[in-house]
Order: structure tokens, then sequence, then C-alpha cells
């Protein structure tokens, strides 16, 4: 088989190549430059896609004796991801960059190129494991990324592979070190990747402008002016820019944001309470639809926001009722519903939160 391995310079991606061609694979390495200024983008452990990143890279394809190539995916890159972190923003929503970069690069764009190319499979280094077609959560649970590879269809599956999801991280940086990989105690990326600051807010603000609003309470009382509502996220409770905490000696949370008119509202912590989401633009892994009412639990974060419901498709939306309210929950993330079964929770279907009440 004809493998495309998608490396980044980091441990996971490096020895998921490794993987495959122990497993006697043809194997081509690349990685994705998607940044127009390289040098910019990695800071310590924040950030990626370097020039250094890119070097790690070619040394692991080096030691494992296979074909590497670098692919510029960066105004590709600009367009689908960054473009649209700040749009949303602008909008009041709350995206997840991985999500989107995961959908429209690494399984879209960069998948469709090695398709045409006559590559059978992308591989990388992502937490998350395929079984029989399906996609299931990773056996390392706190690296758990199946999160946000759920916006993937059953096609772009199906040419995809993981080789790493059936290993707890410890134990990849140990085989990394035993393969003599130089990257094997490299640090993971955290935070957003084009944002090697980790200051979101300069980022957006910096991009979208002064777009001045109010903070104001459940009953419209102003408590404060701001300067945009992209530096806002439901559920957020610090940088408010009000004065202490609430009339009954509570601290107060972003609960509602209004980017047309600049209107940030806040509230209580029960306030943030939520009982049924939509989602839009479903996403079913298998390639089959929910059918009528489902037991489930759906994720809304990366990192937590857990819960019980029934899920069902209405009117072209997918449907949430949770047996137990969740909080700080915004449009634009994305929820994922799982099912627990012998094999590990499956991923059933994936969609972009419009409503959350």
């Amino acid at each position: 088989m004809r493998v495309l391995a998608a490396m980044s310079g980091g441990v996971d991606s490096s020895v998921a190549a490794a993987r495959m061609v122990d497993a006697g694979h043809d194997v081509v390495g690349v990685h994705l430059a998607l940044s127009s200024a390289p040098g910019t983008l990695r800071t310590g452990s924040r950030g990626c896609c370097s020039k250094e990143d890119a070097a790690d890279a070619r040394r692991v394809a080096d030691v494992l004796g296979i074909p590497f190539y670098v692919w510029d995916f960066a105004d590709r890159f600009k367009e689908d991801v960054i473009d649209d972190f700040v749009e949303a923003y602008a909008r009041g929503e709350t995206p997840n960059p991985c999500v989107r970069c995961n959908e429209r690069i690494k399984f879209s764009a960069l998948s469709a190129r090695a398709l045409a190319l006559g590559f059978d499979t992308v591989a990388t280094g992502h937490y998350a494991r395929l079984s029989e077609g399906r996609l299931r959560r990773a056996v390392d649970g706190d690296k758990d990324q199946s999160y946000v590879l759920a916006v993937l269809t059953a096609e772009q599956l199906r040419h995809a592979a993981f080789p790493v999801g059936d290993t707890p991280k410890p134990e990849i940086r140990a085989e990394a070190a035993r393969r003599g990989l130089l990257v094997a105690d490299k640090p993971d990326s955290h935070d957003i990747c084009f944002i090697p600051s980790g200051d979101t807010q300069a980022f957006l603000g910096a991009r979208i402008g002064i777009r001045p609003g109010a903070v104001v309470d459940a009953g419209g009382t102003v408590l404060a002016e701001h300067e945009g509502v992209h530096g806002f996220t439901i559920g957020q409770r610090k940088g408010l820019g009000i004065a202490g905490p609430g009339p009954d000696g509570q601290p107060r949370y972003v609960t509602a944001i209004d980017a047309e008119t600049g209107t940030v509202r806040v509230g209580t912590k029960e306030d943030l309470e939520v009982a049924e989401l939509t989602g839009e633009r479903p996403v079913f892994t298998s390639g089959t639809p929910l059918v009528g009412a489902v037991e489930c639990q759906v994720q809304v974060r990366a990192h937590g926001g857990l819960g019980d419901g029934v899920a069902e498709v209405v009117d072209g939306a997918l449907r949430m009722r949770l047996n137990t309210p969740l909080r700080g929950v915004a449009p634009g993330q994305t929820m994922v519903l799982y099912r627990p079964d012998s094999d590990g929770d499956e991923v059933l279907a994936s969609a972009t939160i419009v409503s959350a009440r």
C-alpha cells in the first residue's frame, strides 16, 4: 500500500510514519508548510510548522530511509483556518481551529492531493483509532483527538490511518528514543498553532479592529464598555471590565453575545446551563445517519464538556437533549456524539453548534 505520512516534526507523527514503514508499506513523508513566514509559528512549545519543525521531520525521514517533501499549503491554511477563525469570533462565536484544519486541510486538501498522486492512505500522528471503518477514541484518554477528527466523512476515514492511537503517549516517546529519533523528547505543541504568543485577544484585535459595545446584566443595565465582542466567549469569568461580583456576591460570567449590536450579556453560573443543543452541517462518520432517537454521549470541547442524553436528526440538523445540563456552551463550538461499546467509545456524528438553550 502506498502511504503518505503527514510529518509535523513532532514525536507522534514521526512514530506513526515509522510504524507504517515497519508494516511494509511504501511510505513517503510530507511536511505541510502552513505559513508564508514559517519562522514565526513556534515559540518553545507554542505554535508549529516552523523551519525547525520542517528540519526535524526531514531528519526523521532520513533515519527511516523514506522520501520527504514539503508541500506549501500556506494560502489554503490562511483562507480555510485562520480567516475562518477570525470571522467566527467577529460573529460572536467560539470556533475550534484544529477541527477546521483537520476538516479542510489535512483530510481534504492533503488527502485529495495524495489520492490524485496515487497514494492509498494518509497516515497522521493523531491519537484516535479506526476499527472496521469506525472512528473511536484513542487508548490514551488524556491524549485522545477523536473530537477534532469527528468532522471527517466515511470516505475520508477510508483513506486515513492513525498508527499511534492504540498506544499511550509515554510509550510513544520511549519508542521514538529506541528508534534513535531526536524528536523523542520534543515538547508537545500547545494552544493555537498560528498564535505562538498565546495572546488570542491581541491576535484577533489586530485583525478585527475596534468595534465598541456594552457589557450588560440580565436587566439590560450597562456595566462596562468594550472594544469588540471578539474579546469574549460564553462562560468567560475574568477580563470582563466590570467592578466586582454581582449584587448577590457571586461571580458573573458571559452568558450571551450579540455581535450585531455589540452587546455582551453577563449573569450567574446557573444562567450558563443549557439542556438542548442544535448543530448544523452534521457529519456521520460511519456514513450512516442517525435513525430515530439515539441515546449517546456528547462532547462540546476538545477536552471536557461531556454530557449524556438523546440525539436525533430534526429537519436536517442534529439535536441533543441532555439528561443533565451543561455549562458554557457557545455557538461555533463542535458537538461530537459518542456511543460506548465493547471496543471503546465510537464516534457517531458531529455538527457545528448554532443554538444552546
